[in-house]
């Protein structure tokens, strides 16, 4: 159902604030518009005063520096980042858990005084039951992000969980999670193929200032490969 014009007018901007670029079709999908309709909301922010930039043939930002008020959450917004608070606090990685808190901690600061209330009650009512020893099995999440994101080598102290240590220098690809434990993707320059490894047997780990090529592969085919090669998702250490 298209949104109300005021309404689409400050999603836009937030959107704009949130992203490096969008696109004009990336908006027209997300509030069920016409392309058209899009590029007629742009004109209106950009003669409100919104320092709107378009990247020709790329898409719109918001220019550097640009600043927006405080955002306001609904109440629903808000119920829904102190439930992930709670299932993040129950994560075994402790760079997440440390880092959603401070982050969590700064969202909660903009919150309505009657919104601060409800929150705090609803913190105290939602339960998830996973890792109810509040085990914390690694430290390193937060520093592969950003060695994904910046391409950066990892040197990995490992020891697998067949008791075997290996020194590996590998390059961050992507991270996923199951049975509540973090793993990492990484092209091992040891093997020389895409492996996995588990975030809970990195005995030590340090991020080089040497970067690496970016891989072209992406997430979802680097998962056909894996299933059509080895008839399982992933191949471990």
């Amino acid at each position: 159902m298209e949104k109300p014009r005021l309404t689409r007018l400050t999603q836009i901007v937030t959107l704009l604030q949130s992203k490096r670029l969008v696109t004009a079709t990336e908006l027209s999908r997300k509030f069920q518009v016409s392309v058209r309709t899009i590029y007629r909301d742009i004109r209106t922010l950009e003669d409100s005063g919104i320092p709107v930039v378009t990247e020709e043939g790329k898409g719109y930002f918001l220019q550097e520096g640009y600043q927006l008020p405080p955002i306001m959450f609904s109440e629903e917004e808000a119920n829904a980042l102190i439930t992930a608070e709670q299932l993040i606090l129950k994560n075994k990685d402790t760079s997440l858990v440390e880092n959603y808190r401070e982050a969590i901690t700064k969202i909660k600061a903009v919150l309505r005084y009657s919104q601060k209330d409800k929150v705090d009650l609803l913190s105290q009512r939602i339960v998830f039951r996973a890792n109810t020893e509040k085990e914390q099995s690694s430290n390193y999440l937060i520093q592969i992000q950003s060695a994904i994101t910046n391409f950066h080598l990892l040197e990995l102290d490992y020891l697998s969980l067949e008791n075997n240590f290996t020194k590996r220098t590998v390059e961050p690809f992507a991270l996923y999670s199951t049975n509540e434990n973090w793993l990492l993707i990484a092209y091992c320059q040891l093997r020389s193929e895409f492996r996995v490894f588990r975030l809970d047997c990195i005995q030590n780990m340090r991020v080089l200032n040497d970067v690496f090529t970016p891989h072209e592969i992406t997430l979802e085919e680097y998962f056909k490969i894996c299933q059509e090669k080895y008839g399982v998702p992933l191949t471990q250490g």
